[in-house]
């Protein structure tokens, strides 16, 4: 989970970062924990939030909703594989530092290119379901954040609308027709669900950043940085478009209309149901907030060592199969002045619902560590080896690992060079496959070219988007 324009924003972190000396934390000045400290479980520990069932409910009775197989089936982009995908931010593949994906897919032109997108966020059906099937295939889903409500639109703020987070649902393993190196994917639009003032059920854009997404039976977990978690639910994507004709509104199951051709509006206005132009909406049904105080800023990088932490991205940890976890942890950049590197924390997850496991209407935490590196973009935790993507601007980015060694968090092995820009992770754990199957560790790609930027463009060094995944045991088999 990147910070909003990081790359545009570095200068004003620096300035930041030195006012920031002068003041003391919302939570005060606890004393320094090294990197890798046990750190207080509890300030993970999370409630639920608003019940939304009724708005939910009224929204699925307004218009039809459509299951994840039908929308891999009517993908409408085509992402690129095998020799079809040049796009490389590994830069040199595997030369003794680099290690080069042994899965990588490119999306298509306006995907890698889009300046209003950015990637975020990824998880995949073996983080659902042990069988790692989804019916008969293996999606993969990706989150972007829209940052057409920020520096994109500063100079002309009324042609952009913010639309809040999309998903991208894809499956990897099936071939377009006729085109053995494509695979479909479609883009869904996250609402949040309300009552308007007449008292009828409509949605909204999710303003969030999504650095992290996770899977778990029927629910989509998306990190909410300063508050929790969002909860969606995979039986409950609503389709604007049945027919299957834009030029033309829809009758909707109450009535009403629904329009696919207006992107300024969202939600229900005056009898008619909007999407920015997305076929499908797919609406919130639940979230977690903090049971502690926030002590960071959501302007800032740094971080502080107590009270509740930043949501920057989230992983499933299906190791055991009787305590699933749900791992979170902060993206922070510190420095001499701010010298906290974030908290990575498990939270237990109830395999018979697929929620979160409360007691008491608390979910309670069951571990917590301080990073030991600063700049963590994403975690996984498999079989207790903790994986880490840090990245830092338009640098190479690295691979980390780590194991709980005499109740600390240490790093295990040397540095791993990854692709430039690497975000969230996602481990996919081979159960489905009797008598075991290959381990990945999926990832996914934030910069896109820019020809406006000499650090990233086509003929420089190694930016560009792809959804990657490296083989486990390549991992381990580094020293």
């Amino acid at each position: 989970m990147s910070p909003h324009n990081t790359r545009r924003r570095h200068a004003g972190w620096i300035s930041a970062l030195a006012a920031a000396a002068l003041v003391v934390p919302v939570l005060g000045s606890p004393a320094q924990a090294a990197p890798g400290d046990p750190a207080t479980a509890s300030s993970f520990d999370l409630t639920s939030g608003p019940d939304l069932s009724a708005q939910v409910a009224d929204l699925k009775a307004a218009l039809p909703t459509q299951g994840v197989q039908d929308l891999l089936d009517q993908g409408n982009r085509v992402a690129k594989t095998g020799a079809s995908c040049t796009t490389d931010p590994f830069g040199t593949g595997d030369d003794g530092k680099v290690l080069a994906p042994a899965r990588k897919l490119c999306w298509d032109t306006g995907d890698s290119v889009t300046e209003e997108w950015i990637p975020q966020g990824i998880t995949g059906v073996s983080d659902a379901q042990a069988d790692e099937l989804w019916g008969s295939r293996k999606p993969l889903v990706t989150a972007w954040y829209d940052k057409a409500g920020s520096a994109l639109c500063s100079s002309d703020p009324g042609t952009c609308y913010d639309k809040g987070v999309r998903l991208s649902f894809l499956d990897p393993e099936t071939a377009v027709p006729g085109n053995p190196e494509g695979r479909r994917y479609r883009h869904v639009l996250l609402v949040e669900p309300y009552y308007n003032s007449y008292g009828n059920a409509s949605y909204k854009a999710v303003d969030i950043h999504a650095g992290g997404i996770a899977w778990y039976k029927y629910y989509l977990y998306v990190a909410d940085t300063m508050n929790g978690l969002r909860v969606f639910d995979m039986r409950s994507i609503l389709d604007l478009n049945h027919d299957q004709d834009a030029s033309v509104d829809d009758t909707t199951l109450d009535g009403l209309k629904s329009n696919v051709r207006d992107e300024t509006k969202i939600g229900r206005q005056s009898g008619v149901y909007y999407s920015h132009t997305y076929r499908y909406v797919m609406p919130q049904v639940a979230s977690y907030k903090f049971v502690s105080a926030q002590g960071n800023s959501p302007s800032e990088a740094t971080c502080v060592a107590t009270g509740a932490p930043k949501a920057s991205y989230i992983s499933i940890d299906r190791s055991n199969t009787a305590a699933p976890s749900l791992i979170m942890g902060e993206y922070c950049n510190s420095d001499a002045t701010h010298v906290e590197k974030g908290r990575v924390g498990a939270l237990p997850v109830d395999d018979a619902t697929g929620l979160l496991k409360a007691a008491g209407g608390v979910v309670a935490a069951t571990e917590a560590y301080h990073l030991p590196r600063d700049l963590t973009q994403g975690a996984a935790r498999y079989d207790g080896m903790y994986y880490f993507n840090r990245s830092y601007l338009a640098n190479s980015g690295s691979l980390r690992r780590a194991t709980v060694s005499g109740g600390r968090l240490v790093d295990y092995g040397a540095n791993i060079t990854n692709a430039v820009g690497p975000e969230d992770l996602s481990f996919e754990h081979g159960q489905g496959v009797p008598g075991g199957g290959t381990q990945y560790l999926w990832s996914l790609t934030e910069h896109r070219m820019d020809t406006a930027d000499p650090a990233c463009t086509d003929t420089g060094s190694p930016c560009g988007r792809v959804i990657y995944a490296h083989r486990v045991a390549d991992v381990v088999a580094r020293p």
